[in-house]
């Protein structure tokens, strides 16, 4: 039995590309998912993930990697990622998580929570990078998937707009570290605020700067974060008694949550005991 051609598709095809081939396979819902905040050394992880629809109806004007977008072209890019997916979702990772479960295993949970979370059942997934199991679907991932297909760029700009958004709510009750500048990127200006005030409560302290700051860094990463945080005096936007972010309660197509439930699991040592990358996005 011959086995089917293989389809090929080159990057310069265009953004789309992927998917239509995907769609001229049989796979007519096509998702992505994606994540902000893996470089940050405060607040969120944030994934989401997004299925457009066919043909000219999902192409959407602006679309690209989110990375390569200014803030305020982000923002209308994700209002009609919005008014145009067939679903899409965001989930929303806290701090204390990332230290108490390890970067990467919180990076996976997130982006299968987002996808699990859609409405409309995927047929075929893309991830950005990394590839993540247990969705019941096939599924791809893509180097760079938010600069190859347009549902993980979809995704990367519900991911990204989500967390800027929480990082400014972040500044107005943390004032000290400029977390509405550098969204909590490890920049000159960030690691000058954490010498000078200590890490607050939105920091991950299983990341080597933040624990050289608070003094913590002799113990084990997960064993960092205090048992009473510095601002307990004020209400986190993650608070573990709600299921949805305070900040995002309005939102009425996607779903949002913080993801939970699963056993924690050995991390990878990317994000613990290592200085971060210092994305800046």
């Amino acid at each position: 039995m011959l086995a089917p051609p293989r389809t090929v598709v080159r990057r310069e095809a265009g953004l789309y590309a992927l998917e239509q081939a995907l769609q001229r396979r049989g796979f007519q819902r096509v998702a992505g998912a994606d994540e902000a905040g893996r470089g940050a050394c405060a607040g969120p992880l944030v994934a989401a993930a997004a299925i457009l629809p066919e043909g000219r109806r999902g192409e959407i004007p602006g679309l690209a990697d989110s990375k390569l977008l200014t803030a305020a072209a982000r923002e209308r890019v994700y209002d009609q990622v919005v008014d145009k997916a067939l679903a899409w979702s965001v989930t929303i990772i806290p701090p204390a998580e990332v230290d108490s479960r390890g970067l990467h295993v919180c990076n996976l949970a997130a982006m299968r929570r987002a996808l699990a979370s859609l409405t409309v059942r995927p047929e075929y997934v893309l991830t950005d990078g990394f590839p993540v199991d247990g969705l019941g679907v096939p599924g791809l991932a893509v180097w760079k998937g938010d600069r190859v297909a347009a549902c993980v760029a979809a995704a990367s700009v519900l991911a990204k707009v989500t967390r800027d958004r929480l990082m400014v709510e972040l500044d107005a009750r943390f004032p000290d570290y400029g977390f509405a500048v550098h969204k909590g990127y490890i920049t000159d200006e960030h690691s000058a605020a954490l010498l000078r005030h200590g890490p607050c409560a939105e920091h991950r302290f299983s990341y080597a700067n933040v624990a050289a700051a608070s003094g913590r860094g002799n113990r084990p990463p997960r064993a960092r974060r205090p048992a009473e945080r510095p601002a307990d005096t004020i209400p986190s936007l993650f608070d573990s008694s709600v299921t949805e972010p305070l900040l995002l309660r309005e939102a009425t197509e996607g779903t949002v949550g913080v993801a939970s439930g699963e056993q924690p699991q050995p991390s990878p040592s990317v994000g613990e005991d290592e200085a971060m990358e210092g994305e800046k996005r």
